[in-house]
């Protein structure tokens, strides 16, 4: 990507690319349609370590400016999932899911609200306990977007043999994995964490951002995650056969991120060799 002739990379791994620096400022170099598929979970505004809280009316507008930039270097096929949660508003409400003060502050074209719904999470004493976040996906064309169900589909079928007039009524590959989707959360703490969990303080699951690549995008494809984190979407996209770009403001998330990277190369390094000479027996 053209963006390496202005800003020298903080690491290099495999087919992913990690810089340092604000989103704003490194995406106004990315060429315009070169992304195939943005994944991306932007700081939701709650105070969290990573993050400065600003008043939502500001937080909204950043956004905005973000998302205008996403949908620039996004190819005409191309698509955003965004992955946001829920925010305080003063006199207003005490949960109010980002999903709907965002949904229509971009051009793109809503297709589609998703629910990762999971187990684990806070406890409330004076509401029910919060266990999902949303999902939007986002194409630049309605008539013309790349969305592949049967590299998704779930096998866990209940009648998975069941005919009508001689025919199987579910696809043998599987059903439609619907629109809530039942994926744990990454888990912290002593005998308890997740085996990919990292350092970093809100890392979403793996699985979750592979069945979105599998299913938006195809091999050697090039993937955009503005807020990479602790590297999810690019390890994800390394291993699905997909190139991936990361921008990040801290560079201890950078490390960890790269880290892991070098880690998934190695195992799929692994896994290929042990195909290859399958192969040759």
């Amino acid at each position: 990507m053209a963006i390496k002739a202005r800003f020298a990379p903080y690491a290099e791994c495999g087919p992913a690319t990690l810089f340092r620096g604000d989103c704003l400022d490194l995406i106004a170099s990315v060429p315009d349609g070169s992304v195939n598929l943005t994944v991306t979970s932007p700081p939701y505004n709650i105070g969290k370590e990573y993050e400065q809280s600003l008043p939502i009316e500001v937080y909204v507008r950043w956004c905005a400016e973000w998302l205008e930039e996403v949908h620039r270097v996004t190819a005409d096929d191309g698509a955003l999932w965004l992955n946001v949660g829920y925010c305080s508003m003063p006199d207003r409400g005490r949960a109010v899911p980002l999903a709907y003060l965002l949904w229509d502050k971009s051009p793109f074209h809503l297709i589609q609200e998703v629910v990762w719904h999971y187990g684990a999470g806070v406890s409330t004493r004076r509401a029910f306990s919060p266990r999902n976040e949303k999902f939007l996906w986002f194409v630049k064309s309605p008539d013309r977007y790349k969305f592949y169900l049967d590299r998704v589909r779930d096998p866990n079928v209940k009648y998975p043999n069941q005919r009508k007039n001689g025919r199987l009524r579910c696809n043998p590959l599987g059903k439609n994995p619907g629109d809530v989707w039942y994926i744990p959360k990454v888990t912290s703490g002593a005998g308890r964490a997740s085996s990919e969990r990292t350092p970093h303080p809100a890392q979403f699951p793996r699985a979750i951002v592979e069945r979105i690549i599998l299913a938006c995008s195809d091999p050697g494809d090039t993937v955009l995650d503005p807020f990479i984190g602790s590297g999810t979407t690019a390890e994800a996209a390394l291993l699905t056969d997909r190139n991936c770009t990361g921008f990040e403001l801290r560079s201890d998330y950078l490390g960890i991120a790269a880290k892991r990277l070098r880690a998934a190369i190695r195992r799929k390094s692994a896994i290929d060799d042990q195909l290859y000479f399958a192969d040759r027996k």
